[in-house]
């Protein structure tokens, strides 16, 4: 292990972030100025300086470490790397006011960097405006990853940053959008930052502010799902609100790879891309599902307030972004299950959603049917495919290995959490484990759309 290259590593990412630290302590400046809190102007200029101190003395540290990344720097930056951006963005939720004690405001700062949506804030228009911007801002940096911004903005990382590229992020690079992988992860964030500014505008023209629009962009097209209002987007009351940010929830949990192709012209990719039409296909009969079984069973919806909900929600679970607009805890028990399910389900591969991901659950499927026509026909020749490509072996072990594990984990975090908290019930426990490792951020129950994560202790 080259410790020398990797303190130099998470001593940029440290000046990185508190580079985003100090846009919003520039905010911060101009809100005191017009009557704002100056407690946010003192929280976020010392959580500035302390980023900066950290970054300085861990690249002095790793002065002389050389410049090639090999695969275990690259796990070890993208495991420590989120540990550093959590341990940092939790400082302005320590210092501001009302503050959090350091373990909620770690909890808060992780929350956010890996866009799970979890909170254990119970009020937040409490909190000034400068640090609920910092809070949808660890969204947005870590819905893409920050650390594939890192690959994208620093060259001097050299032919190692392939290696940070592949663990930090889920998309398939292969087939060329551009020969270097710098480029490719450039070019990623060209996108993101181009859906936001889109985003941004668009809830500005429908009526929010221009703060709450760029906040709710951040935490939309991250599929993080933090809110400015305790109500989160239902707080607005607002259909066309509502259909905007559906639609970038979708874009957020579909691969980003695909709108590179699209935008190069490549549109024989969209004519193989088996993932994205499965995951519109999935939202498109949930919705339709969970909308009949809420005017038929719910008997409180008429139809269009049946749609109107369940195409949000359904939105709202399976991309991983966790907004809400309903109380979906009242809703049918097939509807919940559905949304439990889809929790499970996520997004696409290459995307900023969470969750198992659609491709693998397609390349499970198929395994399982494969395994299942090989028990009567032993003799015959298997090929699968996905995407029009061959699937290798190792693929194949990967994709059974990982729905397996986070199985385990699903099961094991149940009964922890059960034992932690033997004031919740099962579906409580086991939707509040699904909604963190899935990065969904509300559950069911105790953990509900109405409810947040600040009751439970602290060992949980």
């Amino acid at each position: 292990m080259n410790y020398r290259l990797l303190s130099r590593l998470l001593g940029a990412l440290a000046l990185l972030q508190s580079g985003a630290m100090a846009a919003c302590l520039a905010f911060a400046w101009w809100q005191a100025r017009r009557g704002g809190d100056p407690g946010a102007v003192r929280a976020l200029g010392w959580s500035v300086a302390v980023a900066v101190a950290v970054g300085l003395a861990l690249l002095l540290l790793g002065r002389g470490g050389g410049r090639e990344i090999l695969r275990k720097e690259a796990v070890a930056v993208v495991g420590l790397g989120w540990l550093l951006s959590a341990a940092l963005g939790a400082l302005p939720f320590m210092l501001g006011e009302p503050a959090l004690g350091p373990i909620p405001a770690f909890f808060e700062a992780m929350s956010g960097f890996t866009t799970t949506g979890s909170t254990v804030i119970t009020d937040i228009s409490r909190y000034p405006k400068a640090i609920l911007l910092w809070r949808s801002l660890t969204q947005w940096l870590g819905g893409l990853g920050i650390l594939v911004l890192f690959v994208a903005l620093l060259s001097s990382l050299g032919v190692g940053s392939k290696a940070l590229f592949q663990h930090e992020s889920s998309a398939k690079h292969g087939g060329g959008v551009q020969a270097r992988i710098q480029d490719v992860a450039l070019r990623l964030w060209q996108i993101y930052v181009g859906l936001s500014v889109v985003c941004a505008g668009g809830l500005i023209v429908l009526g929010m502010s221009p703060y709450e629009a760029v906040c709710h962009t951040m935490t939309a097209l991250s599929t993080g799902g933090f809110s400015t209002r305790n109500a989160s987007v239902g707080a607005f009351q607002s259909v066309g609100i509502e259909v905007w940010l559906t639609l970038f929830m979708v874009l957020g949990g579909a691969n980003f790879m695909l709108y590179a192709w699209l935008l190069r012209g490549r549109w024989d990719k969209w004519r193989q891309e088996e993932e994205a039409k499965v995951y519109l296909g999935i939202l498109a009969i949930a919705t339709a599902i969970i909308a009949m079984d809420l005017v038929l069973v719910g008997h409180r919806h008429s139809t269009g307030q049946a749609l109107r909900e369940a195409s949000f929600q359904v939105v709202s679970i399976m991309t991983t972004t966790g907004f809400g607009t309903a109380d979906f805890d009242r809703w049918p028990p097939l509807s919940r299950l559905l949304l439990l399910l889809l929790m499970a389900v996520g997004g696409c591969a290459g995307s900023t959603a969470g969750g198992v991901k659609v491709s693998r659950w397609i390349l499970f499927a198929r395994i399982v049917r494969q395994e299942v026509t090989r028990a009567f026909r032993p003799n015959q020749v298997f090929s699968l495919r996905l995407n029009g490509q061959v699937v290798e072996e190792a693929a194949k072990l990967q994709t059974v290995f990982f729905i397996s594990l986070a199985g385990v984990t699903v099961a094991v975090g149940t009964v922890l959490a059960s034992m932690l908290e033997p004031g919740l019930g099962l579906v409580d426990c086991l939707s509040a484990v699904m909604a963190t490792l899935f990065n969904i951020g509300p559950g069911l129950g105790a953990v509900g759309p109405t409810q947040n994560f600040a009751h439970l202790h602290q060992p949980t």
